[in-house]
């Protein structure tokens, strides 16, 4: 019993949110023409579902979403490395330019890629990959820079060069950090997306909102902000998942880990 109850504590509040909701809006506590009752809320969503609209603007979000969130990660964890002063040279040379373009806004960005873009599907995933970017730049760069020195040291007495010593000693030691940053942009990217396509689009889960906004339709409206809100629950899940699958050591400096790339190797 007891342990049924710890699986499902953590839902607990959600189901009595969901009740309270539903209850407030049926007896009229609050005005249901502003707040739905979450019943209907799930008809909306189900109808949506049937009509195929709802297959169709969660496919367009998410390869939105997961394109941005690739471009980011495969730009941002090398500029991290470099950022983390691998390279004294390139560190002084990129580190005033990293902080300069890191306080630019994204919401600005999107105007400004329109300007030049156009209100194309380049625009909208060159912001949403802007916003995603700098956790994962300066997470990552964090990470380095906190390896301990002793892994550092024995990997060089080990003949390691540069590349082998990045990939094989650094890469893993700053996983941990990394996906700190990763899991932070991939909730951006959902909330980025959905304001680009407020701004600039004619399909998605955003484009939804909007479009309902204008004409009135609340509860479709609460039905899109519940779909999204599950997305970005499935994918902080997901995210979970993939770093302890990753990461599969329970000490995160663990050095007979790492030092396993090495034996693999022949190094």
């Amino acid at each position: 019993m007891n342990l049924f109850f710890n699986k499902i504590k953590g839902i607990i509040p959600v189901i009595v949110f969901i009740l309270i909701w539903e209850s407030a809006s049926r007896l009229q506590l609050v005005n249901n023409l502003f707040i739905p009752p979450f019943s209907d809320v799930l008809l909306s969503i189900w109808n949506l579902a049937l009509s195929g609209d709802l297959v169709i603007h969660i496919r367009t979000s998410l390869t939105r979403a997961v394109l941005a969130f690739i471009i980011a990660a495969i730009i941002s964890i090398p500029l991290g490395f470099l950022l983390a002063g691998l390279n004294r040279n390139l560190q002084i040379a990129i580190e005033p330019v990293i902080d300069v373009f890191s306080q630019v806004n994204p919401f600005v960005l999107f105007h400004l890629a329109i300007l030049i873009l156009g209100i194309g599907e380049p625009t909208k995933i060159i912001s949403i990959a802007w916003m995603c970017a700098w956790p994962i730049v300066f997470s990552t760069a964090s990470g380095v820079k906190n390896v301990d020195n002793i892994l550092i040291k024995s990997a060089r007495s080990l003949g390691v060069n540069d590349f082998q010593l990045a990939i094989k000693v650094l890469l893993p030691s700053a996983l941990p950090s990394i996906f700190t940053g990763l899991k932070l942009s991939a909730g951006y990217s959902v909330f980025m997306l959905i304001a680009a396509e407020m701004m600039g689009a004619s399909n998605g889960l955003g484009w939804l909102i909007i479009n309902n906004q204008e004409n009135y339709s609340i509860t479709t409206i609460f039905a899109a902000v519940t779909v999204i809100t599950f997305l970005g629950l499935i994918i902080n899940m997901l995210m979970e998942k993939l770093e302890k699958t990753l990461i599969p050591y329970e000490n995160k400096e663990d050095i007979n880990f790492i030092f396993g790339f090495f034996k693999r190797e022949g190094v």
